[in-house]
């Protein structure tokens, strides 16, 4: 759904209708070019889920704030004199007026059902997410140039209302499109493999193999912040939006396997950690994700990484679970061995063995409060993931984000 950086006619390129259907048959396509053995073994809750984030329509907010004119280019044009048969040039100025936006960029194009009978032609940058628009002015006069400008924004941006209410109805009615069609495809599938059983075909023989629905890709770059404590020097740091999903991330998908034991069985702290790892190494784009990677004086398990100069934006630690004693021998090992002073968003990921999970639970919160390096309990992201402030052992005044969460592998 990229756009190329030219002009385009404003809510005047595509009816809503065609819209509609092409944005429809994609998500039909999408589905189905997954095939039959993915479409049976999914987890068809999360596949639809995925779906419907990716296909949301975030509504054009344009920010009038923020609005930034460019210094003018200077041309001149041929016209016609009032003397038949004779030219002259005339002397202009090109005025271009930029803003920045919110929203799915390809609804510029998109005319909506209820549409004022007007456009313009914009300029829409996905990349620096702005749109703009052109105008001459002939004459030097600052009152002219606000009239101008006014009236070009109005005939640009006046469908923007119409062309929302579009895409909440969109948005209103995501979840039963794609439900619908993804039933309406396993139904087909589950029909056939009746009719072939019916016959003594033996099909699909790997349907039910574990299939995990994808995630969106996030696109989370970390920006240099200037420390507040120490020093001042520029530090690349994880953005509290970007460690709440990469916490989501590991979360939802920890949970998952807890449902599918095929994926964690006979699995080590190692083969599990390429779990999570698998998950987070694509997801954020100016980031490297890696494993059992040097750090300090040890090897970590997850090291999410600036991809510009390397610093650290997230480390975490996967242990299994063997009793109190050696979860705080965990937490010192995470924070004595692995931390420097510049990682301040941290995690230790447990795999509970034990029947009794829910006494695991309640050691963890009790052993955590009573360690030398906890300042702050932060509440919970869920029933088994667990938010806290605590201190480097080096440096009582240097707080690091740390979470704690535990899952259940007891097959």
């Amino acid at each position: 759904m990229h756009m190329s950086y030219k002009s385009i006619k404003a809510f005047n390129e595509i009816s809503w209708s065609s819209f509609f259907k092409e944005y429809s048959d994609r998500i039909r396509e999408e589905i189905e070019s997954k095939g039959k053995k993915y479409i049976l073994g999914v987890d068809e809750e999360e596949y639809k889920n995925y779906l419907f984030e990716k296909y949301l329509l975030e509504p054009l907010e344009i920010d009038i704030k923020n609005e930034q004119t460019d210094e003018p280019t200077k041309s001149t044009e041929w016209v016609e004199s009032r003397i038949p048969g004779n030219k002259f040039q005339r002397e202009f100025y090109i005025f271009t007026v930029r803003y920045l936006f919110k929203g799915f960029p390809i609804l510029f194009r998109v005319q909506p059902d209820t549409w004022q009978v007007t456009s313009y032609d914009i300029y829409v940058d996905e990349e620096n997410s702005t749109v703009s628009f052109n105008f001459k002015l002939y004459n030097k006069d600052p009152e002219e140039f606000k009239r101008k400008k006014s009236n070009c924004f109005t005939d640009a941006f006046i469908n923007i209302e119409n062309i929302n209410k579009n895409a909440k109805s969109w948005n209103d009615s995501l979840r039963h499109l794609v439900s619908s069609l993804f039933n309406s495809l396993k139904a087909k599938y589950l029909d056939e493999n009746k009719f072939f059983e019916a016959i003594n075909i033996k099909a699909n023989k790997d349907a039910d193999s574990i299939f995990t629905a994808p995630t969106i890709k996030k696109k989370i770059i970390p920006q240099p912040a200037v420390s507040s404590k120490k020093e001042l020097s520029s530090v690349p740091t994880m953005s509290k939006e970007m460690y709440d999903d990469v916490l989501r991330v590991i979360y939802n998908a920890g949970k998952s396997m807890e449902k599918k034991p095929a994926l964690y069985q006979d699995k080590d702290e190692e083969g599990l950690r390429d779990q999570f790892l698998f998950m987070l190494e694509t997801r954020y784009e100016g980031t490297t994700a890696t494993g059992e990677t040097f750090n300090r004086s040890g090897k970590t398990d997850i090291l999410l990484k600036y991809a510009k100069d390397g610093s650290n934006l997230f480390v975490a630690e996967c242990k299994f679970w063997h009793g109190a004693s050696e979860f705080r021998e965990a937490i010192n090992q995470l924070f004595d061995k692995y931390l420097t002073w510049r990682d301040s968003k941290v995690a230790l990921i447990l795999f509970v063995k034990n029947k009794e999970f829910t006494k695991v639970i309640e050691t963890i919160k009790s052993e955590t409060v009573k360690h030398p390096y906890f300042t702050t309990e932060m509440g919970t992201r869920g029933e088994t993931s667990f938010s806290y402030i605590f201190h480097l052992p080096q440096d009582k005044e240097k707080d690091v984000y740390f979470e704690i969460i535990a899952f259940h592998y007891d097959k």
